[in-house]
């Protein structure tokens, strides 16, 4: 059992940056896989990144590749994800989730495959 709280959403200018952070308390926060989804309003939520144990695998959606960093920081049980180079269509509610992993279970890009969520904070992107 773990929960997780994000913070660090806002309203932000086209081309801005945001650092998001996810709190995790309950558990030992270094046996999960920590991942991030969005969701825009009418939309299904969606694959932004995950990274591994020990912070040395990350896996990223196309679209957010070249513009988003996940990392975490197992000594203070937070996950972060850096967005740079913001645009409107990166505008949703942002979560982040967690899997307890072992050396057989996939890095998930699928929602169904977290079974610990966070409640979520808003990124807007606007001019």
């Amino acid at each position: 059992q773990v929960q997780l709280v994000e913070s660090g959403g806002g309203l932000v200018r086209p081309w801005d940056s945001l650092r998001l952070s996810c709190v995790a308390s309950g558990d030992d926060f270094s046996k999960y896989a920590i991942a991030w989804f969005r969701q825009a309003p009418g939309k299904e939520r969606e694959f932004v990144a995950v990274v591994s144990l020990t912070n040395t695998i990350r896996y990223y959606a196309e679209d957010v590749r070249d513009r988003f960093t996940v990392s975490r920081d197992n000594a203070k049980n937070t996950a972060y994800l850096q967005m740079n180079g913001l645009h409107p269509d990166d505008t949703a509610v942002y979560f982040c989730a967690a899997d307890l992993k072992t050396l057989t279970t996939p890095y998930s890009r699928f929602p169904d495959d977290y079974e610990y969520w966070g409640q979520g904070t808003q990124v807007t992107v606007s001019s």
